[in-house]
């Protein structure tokens, strides 16, 4: 079974994937949804690469200290929660 090594390569140098601008306009709660699921995205695929496949494996601990692995700043409770559930 292989298993995949968690990088740390910035996401703006990736060949394939370039930002684009967010929509203009929305309300502010929009935007730090937005920016928060994507943050629990990110933690979510790092933990699935270093092994954690079930979210009662994935405490708020385990999770921050991926966070700190990969360069990210620490989730909160609400970002560590969607994270056990995109684990799901």
């Amino acid at each position: 079974m292989a298993v995949a090594t968690i990088t740390t390569q910035p996401f703006d140098t990736l060949p394939s994937l370039k930002r684009k601008p967010l929509p203009a306009g929305l309300p502010r709660e929009w935007y730090e949804t937005h920016n928060r699921r994507l943050k629990a995205m990110r933690l979510a695929i790092a933990l699935l690469d270093s092994g954690v496949y079930h979210p009662a494996n994935a405490s708020n601990r385990r999770i921050r200290s991926t966070a700190a692995r990969i360069g990210i700043h620490p989730p909160s409770d609400t970002t560590c929660h969607m994270v056990r559930t995109l684990i799901r």
